[in-house]
């Protein structure tokens, strides 16, 4: 079955100006990374300042001078480019920073030794730097350039041993990342990544977990890695937890208007810290309740107590209550998603300021209000 395009425009309909041409043209060759704002843009510049600077000072205090050699190595500057401006990159993560950089050298100075033609071994060098950074998972794009940059200097400063790899380029690769991993500490950026882990049944069966079951799965994303034929800046795992959160944003935007306080229990069964666990026993089995919340007489929500910890003998609610997962009334319920889908949490407290209990929301209660039409006459 052949296909064949079908213009929908009128026969006579004006095209796109110019400008509007050029301004699609501009749109295509300028692309913002992901997430990106002007804030993050001077975290990145002062963290480079720093970087840099620092990097060049530490290593012309711990390396004797040698005239030959730079104090810090230029690629270094591309480097901190990754570590400053785009932290969760795979390229940014600490072996790639370190492991490319020294690989990419030790291959640099081992091409400028056994290829006497200069462009022929630039070319190799920076050749089997990419081959020997994407086999051992450490590919670093300045890697490529400290390659070339051994070569070069090898050329113009004869007989540049395999120590180069670890002094300058190692040291300042190491110094810079050390840095960096003090800057992020207050700059709001997570460094190193820390990759989420994959959801796993709440009751340790083989069985996906609920959030898993409907939508998009692991394999979904390999076989759409694959159609593309391409590499993407980004981890698959880190890929997968974006996907299933642009879900939660898009079923926020469908039910955003729901808040906690519109859809909890407020009279709520609930036990003093004091009371005996046999007391507790018989008021679940007698309610039929999994959980009950322990209060003061003030209402301040404390723990949670249920059945498996009251069967824990003789005692008060107080020695054997669990920490308690709150929200507060005006929280969207679409974020109790997480929480309720999450091992061992089958309620969530919700609170006021001063962590007094106002309500309960239960998975019950979260299900039914995801199934409620929404109201689209807006739309």
């Amino acid at each position: 079955m052949s296909l064949r395009r079908i213009d929908l425009l009128p026969e006579n309909a004006p095209t796109t100006s110019l400008f509007g041409r050029l301004k699609q043209a501009f749109i295509r060759l300028t692309p913002r990374a992901a997430g990106a704002t002007p804030r993050d843009s001077l975290i990145a510049g002062a963290g480079a300042v720093l970087g840099i600077s620092l990097t060049g000072v530490i290593t012309s205090l711990l390396v004797p001078h040698a005239p030959y050699l730079p104090y810090i190595v230029a690629p270094m500057g591309a480097s901190s480019v990754l570590l400053f401006a785009v932290p969760s990159s795979p390229l940014a993560q600490p072996w790639s920073v370190v492991g490319g950089n020294i690989l990419s050298a030790l291959v640099g100075v081992a091409a400028s030794h056994h290829i006497d033609n200069l462009l022929l071994a630039t070319g190799v060098g920076a050749a089997l730097a990419i081959v020997a950074m994407s086999l051992t998972r450490c590919l670093h794009p300045p890697g490529g350039a400290v390659a070339l940059s051994a070569v070069l200097l090898n050329h113009s400063t004869p007989n540049l041993g395999y120590m180069y790899a670890l002094s300058p380029v190692g040291l300042n690769s190491i110094v810079l990342l050390a840095i960096a991993l003090v800057y992020h500490r207050f700059s709001g950026h997570a460094y190193p990544s820390r990759h989420p882990v994959a959801p796993k049944s709440p009751v340790g069966t083989s069985d996906p977990p609920p959030q898993t079951r409907v939508g998009f799965r692991e394999e979904d994303v390999d076989a759409a890695l694959a159609d593309l034929h391409e590499t993407y800046d980004i981890s698959r795992d880190d890929l997968a937890h974006l996907l299933r959160r642009v879900e939660l944003r898009a079923l926020a935007r469908v039910h955003g208007a729901l808040v906690c306080a519109d859809i909890m229990s407020r009279d709520v069964i609930s036990v003093e810290p004091s009371m005996r666990l046999d007391e507790v026993r018989h008021l679940l089995v007698s309610r039929g309740l999994r959980y009950v919340p322990v209060v003061d007489q003030a209402r301040h929500c404390l723990g949670i107590i249920g059945m498996p910890q009251a069967m824990a003998g003789k005692g008060t609610a107080r020695n054997v209550m669990m920490q308690v997962t709150t929200a507060r009334p005006q929280t969207p319920v679409i974020d109790l998603v997480e929480p309720l889908t999450a091992a061992g949490v089958h309620e969530v407290m919700i609170v006021d300021d001063d962590l007094r209990l106002r309500g309960i929301v239960t998975q019950t209660d979260l299900l039914v209000a995801l199934t409620r039409v929404p109201d689209l006459g807006g739309a």
